[in-house]
């Protein structure tokens, strides 16, 4: 980045460095699929994955139907999840997560919970590493998972802030994000942080994306993203999203 001739410290547009958010987009949702992802996200950078549950919590707060505003959030989960979806305008409802007796995953309580939320609720799923336990469904529980939010109709928002934490393998931590994409859940969303994997705490580099029906969805849901994020904070700092582009667009460095 010392050496380019074409780095400056000029304001980016509101999405972001578009070169940035595609590496990003191929992190979290695999370089194959992307081939056919590619112009099904609408994706913005974000002020790390604070900022990017904001504009999420924002974006599904408008444009929610009557009466399934309600963003179901694990319990216990990271301490901020309760405030900023509660500011972006969402009703905050909770679902058992963890076992402090067992030790474990509370699977059956979390399904029993999701079972009893409205049709078209909100479940805000980690992706991985879960925060603050550790505890992450198998494989087996995230088919079962995945069958209940289609059954229930109920929008998925994967919050991974921890992506190469829960095994030593980034490719391996973002299977329940893929599986869900392979699986069919249309206007999932993801909320992307870049704070603990690349060290880059103070920098505040993250992304959004949604997962739409195809191109046209797209760009009108980029649009609406954008008529959130220039009220906000106008458009993202661009040192740190350098930084993780310089990272994951190197081989050596990958």
């Amino acid at each position: 980045m010392l050496d380019s001739p074409t780095e400056t410290k000029e304001y980016i547009n509101i999405a972001g460095d578009p070169t940035y958010v595609n590496l990003a987009l191929k992190f979290a949702y695999g370089e194959k699929e992307m081939d056919v992802l590619g112009d099904k996200l609408a994706a913005v950078q974000t002020l790390s994955g604070t900022g990017s549950l904001r504009i999420g919590g924002e974006f599904l707060a408008q444009f929610s139907k009557s009466g399934q505003n309600s963003i179901y959030i694990p319990d216990p989960t990271w301490g901020n999840h309760i405030a900023v979806f509660r500011e972006a305008g969402l009703d905050v409802q909770r679902y058992r997560y963890y076992n402090p007796k067992t030790n474990r995953l509370d699977m059956d309580g979390m399904v029993e919970d999701l079972r009893n939320a409205p049709e078209g609720s909100i479940v805000l799923l980690h992706a991985c590493a879960h925060n603050p336990t550790g505890c992450d469904p198998t494989r087996d529980q995230w088919k079962v998972l995945s069958d209940l939010c289609k059954e229930k109709c109920l929008r998925v928002f994967f919050d991974s802030a921890y992506q190469g934490f829960a095994s030593g393998d980034a490719e391996a931590d973002a299977y329940a994000l893929r599986f869900f994409v392979k699986e069919g859940h249309g206007g999932l969303m993801l909320s992307q942080s870049f704070a603990k994997n690349f060290g880059l705490y103070g920098e505040r580099v993250g992304t959004l994306s949604v997962l739409t029906g195809g191109d046209e969805e797209r760009e009108r849901v980029l649009s609406q993203l954008k008529l959130i994020v220039r009220p906000m904070y106008s458009s993202p700092p661009i040192h740190g999203s350098g930084v993780v582009r310089t990272g994951l667009s190197s081989e050596s460095l990958r």
